[in-house]
């Protein structure tokens, strides 16, 4: 059931003017330590080194989900959509407000090197003994359980899940919005007056009203020049290549026994693989940077120098191979041994792609993953069999190999590098 704050709270934001905080239940969870610390993790992890502006934060991004799933529900409680249940608001907009709870520090690179999960972290968070599973309590005894459904998609009723994790969620919308902001690019910049207009409740989903297709496709054109132009720009991968190296070469030495001149306790506690939610709480940017800088100090040759590139944005450089097999590869990384480098850590190939939309096929019905129109004749179409230019860029993986590698190293080990295996970087 919502309270209705006495006085509506409000925070200024850029890209939404401002975000309005109607209930108490929102105001107290946005005022938890477990909600606050989202300041204190950059919302594009790495992307600050790559564009200087991107500092923004998960806290100041959730703020914006939590806005957007709010005028869309205001929307359809106005119109009083039949397919719309009021009495599941506040459910979505406290799923909206804390999907990105479980974020660690520098998000996805520190869920790739400890084969963690920022969903099921976020689950646990809402669920286990914290400020805000006893706020959520407060509505209902499930109430907890019922949001942590939500964020893992496994909540009954699915328009729900629709809004907070879709191909036309709010958050989708507001990361472009604000990343392209903060980026200072023009991609993002999409008319989200007009789409959030269009939507409508319809046969449990949110889909989108046939008029507004074109919002539409200018939507999934600017995602799709998003993630090509920014979220897998080649400096940025670079970035992330040296600190999941980082986290990789410290649990490596960790687990053989290695004295750290610096650890403290939540990172011993990750290498371990046993963290509690309360550790884990505790981890955000500035600690884990502070360790990167103590470890700059490290004996461990491998560490120091890691650490030293990412602090001081030394990163490696790249070459681009149209076509990589397993055998060269392989033959790279032998001829990298051999020279004096370590195959391990001074060689990363990375092999960025993305689907910019998942179209229709016909024979195997609409999933969730789908964008519907709905015409005015109330029939579904998913929104590639009408638009030309959704077609166009559904389907493709594009995507060139890039080897990444220190420079200042391999310059020194070209003359012991076969001939055939030196060109490729000598460029």
């Amino acid at each position: 059931m919502k309270q209705p704050l006495t006085e509506e709270k409000v925070f200024k934001d850029p890209v939404h003017n401002y975000v309005h905080v109607q209930d108490t239940i929102i105001w107290r969870l946005i005022n938890t330590k477990e909600f606050q610390r989202l300041r204190r993790i950059r919302q594009l992890g790495t992307s600050y080194l790559t564009f200087h502006g991107a500092e923004h934060s998960r806290f100041s991004h959730s703020l914006g989900v939590y806005e957007i799933t709010r005028r869309i529900i205001s929307q359809f409680e106005r119109s009083g959509y039949k397919d719309w249940i009021p009495e599941e608001s506040l459910l979505t907009l406290c799923a909206a407000l804390l999907h990105d709870l479980g974020h660690g520090p520098f998000s996805h690179s520190i869920e790739e090197a400890f084969e963690m999960n920022h969903e099921d972290w976020t689950c646990r968070i809402i669920q286990e003994d914290t400020e805000i599973t006893a706020i959520l309590r407060e509505v209902e005894e499930d109430f907890p359980q019922k949001v942590a459904s939500v964020i893992s998609k496994t909540y009954e009723h699915k328009i729900v899940v629709n809004l907070v994790s879709g191909p036309l969620d709010a958050d989708r919308m507001d990361y472009l919005l604000r990343d392209a902001y903060y980026t200072g690019v023009n991609y993002g910049t999409i008319d989200i007056d007009r789409i959030l207009r269009m939507l409508r409740p319809y046969n449990g989903r949110v889909v989108v009203k046939e008029s507004g297709m074109h919002a539409i496709e200018d939507y999934l054109m600017s995602r799709y020049q998003m993630y090509w132009q920014v979220y897998f720009h080649p400096v940025t991968r670079s970035s992330e290549i040296i600190l999941r190296q980082i986290f990789r070469r410290a649990k490596q030495l960790f687990r053989e026994g290695y004295s750290f001149r610096f650890m403290i306790e939540p990172l011993s506690d990750l290498f371990r693989g046993e963290v509690s939610v309360e550790q884990y709480l505790l981890l955000d940017e500035a600690l884990v940077q502070t360790a990167f800088m103590q470890w700059t100090l490290e004996e461990d040759r491998t560490l120091s120098d890691l650490c030293n590139r990412f602090i001081h944005r030394k990163l490696y450089k790249y070459v681009e191979m149209e076509n990589l097999d397993s055998e060269t590869i392989g033959e790279i990384r032998r001829s990298f041994a051999e020279a004096g480098l370590d195959a391990d850590y001074d060689l990363e190939i990375d092999f960025p792609t993305d689907l910019p939309y998942d179209v229709f096929r016909p024979g195997e019905g609409f999933d969730s993953k789908q964008i519907l129109l709905l015409d005015r004749h109330d029939k579904l179409r998913e929104i590639s069999e009408v638009s030309d230019i959704v077609r166009s860029i559904s389907g493709i993986h594009r995507g060139r190999h890039h080897l990444y590698f220190p420079q200042d190293k391999l310059q020194k080990a070209l003359p012991r590098l076969p001939s055939s295996i030196a060109e490729i970087f000598d460029k």
